[in-house]
């Protein structure tokens, strides 16, 4: 189990900047009437995010469900186009790119989507699906070209390549993923976003995918931004953690450090409620228990958002928005009571 696995720290990664966000900010329009739909409001998804990702690192991003975690993934890969801000990618800005431009750099860049049954498309063999960005981007002369990558694809997330001509149904939910990690892998890429790519699985998959996840980055040098909800597999693969509230970063830290010394009241809330296998552990800690439910993005308090949900919270926390501070050693947090 992933939850029971030993954490052992991984080597210091190039301090080299491969992702830079700034300013983030991704609203979905809220709309009324039949015909001509007047804009209303907004739904705050994504609200001023900064942070980087360095060359050959896995940042985690965390938070509770709806938080906007899998809106900044998409953002950063343009499959969103941001309200507002910057994605920085090898210092090119993502979000001033379109049509072919912005497909080279596509390439570099994939994702690993959360539902490994609503991912792959069902009218299309396992092989076609591996290989069809290889065609897209047009990375093979001739067919035993294709094939010959298309099979050593398959190998190498552990799957034969005789699977090649089998439809998606025919494969369970851990093949399934794996034959979207090979999708992502086929073009090469430098960063891959991982979207929950666990989180459908059963618990002894989980771990056989995320030790293949960590074999990949090794072999092929890859970054990741690793988006979950699940703390004990996000400490189990990241080099560092942010944590994100109703579309806001809280905490960024090592994963050592933000496990070992947590800042942020809700990032305390989060680990508390993380179950330790060892009874007479379990038994003694705090557990914090967090009031009232999340706000809803469409309408977010005023002030710092956690204050209304905050046990520490004074009246001057519903006025100031908190930026994110570093207490020392790249440990950033956001709030004014730290």
């Amino acid at each position: 189990m992933v939850e029971q696995a030993q954490v052992q720290e991984k080597p210091q990664t190039s301090t080299d900047t491969l992702v830079e966000v700034k300013n983030l900010k991704m609203y979905f329009p809220v709309r009324s009437g039949v015909i001509f739909q007047r804009k209303v409001a907004d739904i705050k998804a994504v609200d001023d995010v900064s942070f980087t990702i360095k060359r050959g690192e896995t940042l985690g991003l965390v938070g509770e469900s709806g938080c906007g975690k899998t809106t900044t993934g998409r953002c950063i890969l343009q499959l969103y186009h941001p309200t507002e801000g910057q994605v920085l990618f090898e210092g090119e800005d993502l979000t001033l790119m379109s049509g072919r431009t912005l497909r080279r750099f596509r390439r570099r860049m994939q994702m690993i989507f959360q539902d490994p049954y609503s991912s792959l498309d069902p009218r299309q063999t396992c092989g076609s699906i591996v290989g069809e960005p290889l065609v897209i981007h047009k990375m093979t002369n001739s067919r035993s070209e294709y094939l010959d990558q298309v099979s050593e694809l398959l190998s190498v997330v552990g799957l034969s390549p005789a699977m090649s001509r089998r439809f998606p149904h025919e494969f369970s939910g851990g093949q399934r993923q794996r034959i979207g990690v090979a999708r992502a892998l086929a073009v090469r890429p430098s960063l891959i976003v991982c979207d929950e790519p666990v989180s459908a699985l059963d618990v002894s998959i989980q771990a056989q995918v995320i030790n293949l996840l960590e074999d990949l980055q090794e072999q092929f040098k890859l970054t990741y931004l690793f988006i979950a909800h699940d703390l004990s597999v996000v400490r189990h693969i990241s080099d560092r953690i942010a944590v994100m509230y109703l579309g806001k970063l809280v905490e960024v830290a090592s994963r050592t450090a933000l496990y070992e010394n947590p800042l942020h009241p809700y990032t305390k809330a989060l680990l508390s409620a993380v179950p330790i296998p060892d009874p007479a552990i379990e038994g003694t800690r705090e557990r914090i228990i967090l009031a009232g439910d999340v706000p809803s993005p469409l309408n977010p308090p005023s002030g710092c958002v956690f204050h209304t949900r905050c046990p520490i919270a004074i009246d001057e926390c519903s006025e100031n928005i908190p930026e994110l501070r570093n207490m020392g050693e790249d440990h950033w947090v956001a709030c004014i009571r730290v």
